[in-house]
């Protein structure tokens, strides 16, 4: 890998699958490789949406919080909300799962509670279909409460070998934050920035969003500013800022580096990502890289073709996007 080499794969993405932009920083753990090349409507320094990788932000949170002792993560999630919150939160055959959802249980997919974004809701909308719709509804954290109770969960909590995808986990999590720091999860996401000199990162949700790139879905621009404003922990950033905080994660910033095998404990979520605790791991199978050997990649993907991976076997990180 060098830059040209770089600047020809980046090039090459534009175009295809309707790609209007793309950027990609690949730098190696000792720091003899440090790459960046963007092609279309992306810069280097452009921000972006990052969508779901705000869940490696969120684990990091709640990481912390565990290895300083001030939760641990087989603790209780009804421990640290109201009893308002707790009801009926997952209600499965006339059974109450509710009180057994622990905070491992929402870092790591197993908490069997409804996707808020992606399963059917009552009235059979789904909320990401309305998103590539178009419309913006937004989904604060009560909203996504009132939504989840009146769906079906998919297994009770902590059932052995499943896991199941979605973004109601790392909501909740938001609550656990502020119930242990006494501060919103907002305000201890920009403490993170802070710390990691992350300058061209921030919560969604105030001016500077307006200077992030339009996110596309297929051939036009999609604004979901409301939507992303209004979770209180949905970020805009620059793959340099993602890079700084994916190596400060596997370094051991947030969890002690010598016990990040321990976050490895990966089900099946959606083909071909497993999830752990709090982290993602993609595989792909010989078939997708014309069966040559590419070692197993782990951090998180989003849904806009975001991406901040480590890939241990090489020592190798990637953080970028395709915005789409």
């Amino acid at each position: 890998m060098d830059q040209q080499l770089l600047d020809r794969l980046v090039h090459a993405t534009i175009g295809k699958s309707n790609v209007a932009g793309a950027v990609l920083h690949v730098t190696s753990g000792d720091g003899e490789l440090d790459v960046i090349s963007s092609a279309g409507n992306l810069q280097d320094d452009s921000r972006y949406y990052i969508a779901s990788i705000n869940k490696l932000f969120m684990s990091a949170l709640i990481l912390r919080l565990a290895a300083e002792e001030r939760l641990g993560l087989d603790d209780r999630l009804a421990d640290f909300v109201s009893e308002e919150v707790i009801a009926g939160l997952h209600v499965l055959d006339g059974t109450d799962h509710s009180r057994r959802i622990t905070v491992r249980h929402l870092l790591s997919q197993t908490s069997g509670l409804p996707d808020y974004l992606a399963d059917k809701q009552r009235d059979g909308r789904v909320a990401i279909a309305d998103l590539e719709a178009g419309m913006d509804p937004a989904w604060p954290l009560e909203k996504v409460l009132e939504a989840v109770k009146t769906m079906t969960p998919h297994f009770p909590p902590g059932t052995p070998g499943t896991a199941r995808y979605g973004d109601t986990g790392h909501q909740l999590l938001e609550l656990v934050v502020e119930e242990v720091t006494g501060g919103s999860a907002r305000l201890a996401l920009q403490g993170v920035f802070d710390e990691l000199g992350m300058r061209h990162t921030h919560v969604a949700g105030d001016s500077r969003d307006a200077d992030s790139v339009p996110v596309r879905y297929k051939a036009r621009e999609v604004d979901i500013g409301r939507f992303i404003g209004s979770t209180g922990n949905d970020i805009i950033s620059t793959a340099r800022d993602q890079m700084t905080f994916l190596k400060a994660f596997f370094a051991g910033r947030f969890w002690p580096k010598e016990r990040l095998g321990e976050l490895e404990r990966w089900n099946k979520v959606f083909f071909p990502f497993e999830y752990g605790v709090g982290i993602q791991r993609f595989a792909a199978p010989p078939i997708f890289t014309l069966f040559r050997r590419v070692p197993p990649l782990i951090g998180h993907a989003g849904s806009v073709g975001s991406v901040a991976f480590y890939a241990p076997a090489k020592d190798v990180y990637f953080t970028g996007t395709v915005n789409q």
